[in-house]
């Protein structure tokens, strides 16, 4: 049984930083793609940063290049995602998701296959 867990996130104030962390447990396939989401209100769920962890080769929303990095932790399972620069329109509930490795680059929705949990995130200006 596959499990996605996210921890982290927060409140802070524009500018500042927060960093989301995401365990997947049970996933066997080691070309896996994990990618970050979030949501805000009245929004649909979008594509933030996805990483294959074997190769460590990482894809960005042009929204958030330069300041948030996608990183593996020492277990190839464990994904971060650090955030910098935050605006407020960077709120929202994030998600940590397993893809198929064809949607990776893009992060295509139709193409996760496990979710986590929300983590919120607010930014205020």
């Amino acid at each position: 049984q596959v499990h996605v867990v996210v921890s982290g996130g927060g409140s802070v104030q524009t500018g500042g930083s927060l960093r989301l962390s995401c365990v997947v447990n049970g996933y066997a396939n080691s070309q896996k793609c994990i990618g970050w989401f979030r949501q805000g209100e009245g929004n649909e769920r979008e594509g933030v940063a996805s990483m294959f962890p074997t190769s460590e080769r990482a894809y960005y929303v042009d929204d958030v290049k330069g300041r948030f990095t996608i990183s593996r932790g020492d277990a190839k399972d464990t994904v971060y995602l650090q955030m910098d620069s935050l605006k407020p329109e960077d709120t929202g509930t994030y998600y940590c998701a397993t893809l198929l490795p064809p949607g990776c680059p893009s992060l295509v929705r139709g193409m996760v296959n496990y979710w986590s949990q929300g983590a919120q995130v607010t930014v205020s200006s």
